[in-house]
């Protein structure tokens, strides 16, 4: 995850970026990783601002990536504002899209983002299988930061 200070740096430099033309990157692009950051760094108001910017641009190039980590960077603004059904909806919509293009990586994430708000829902059982299914996804790829992190979040259960 980025400190805070790394956010800002991030929209800084991707702000400036929106700004100039280049033919090997396009707004899509720029607002799938803005609302991405944003999701990471549980930023209410960069999801609030990005996350639609992200999926219109994302379903006007039907960029199935683009739009699941928009459908992702949305469940994590719903549930931060405690809208867990609507949350729950948008990161299972961001899943079904990274199943079908097998982005491993990005199952997981998901999963770990299920996860959390299974926790938050104080529904232990499905915390720890989504849990449980996000580290099998880490330790296949041996991204051992999100399988720490994932630990972590499993120890927490007990």
């Amino acid at each position: 995850m980025l400190a805070e200070g790394e956010f800002a740096l991030v929209q800084k430099y991707l702000g400036i970026a929106l700004h100039k033309t280049a033919a090997w990157v396009g707004e899509h692009d720029l607002y799938a990783l803005l609302a991405d950051a944003a999701a990471q760094q549980r930023d209410e108001s960069a999801l609030q601002k990005y996350a639609p910017l992200a999926e219109a641009f994302a379903s006007r190039y039907d960029h199935k990536l683009y739009l699941a980590i928009a459908h992702r960077a949305w469940g994590v603004a719903h549930h931060l504002a405690g809208d867990y059904v609507e949350a729950e909806s948008k990161l299972k919509q961001s899943l079904d899209l990274f199943n079908s293009m097998n982005a491993r990586y990005q199952i997981g994430r998901t999963l770990f983002e299920l996860g959390e708000l299974a926790v938050v829902q104080t529904d232990t059982g499905k915390a720890r299988d989504y849990f449980t299914h996000a580290l099998v996804a880490f330790e296949s790829m041996q991204a051992v930061p999100d399988v720490s992190r994932v630990r972590s979040a499993l120890e927490r259960l007990k």
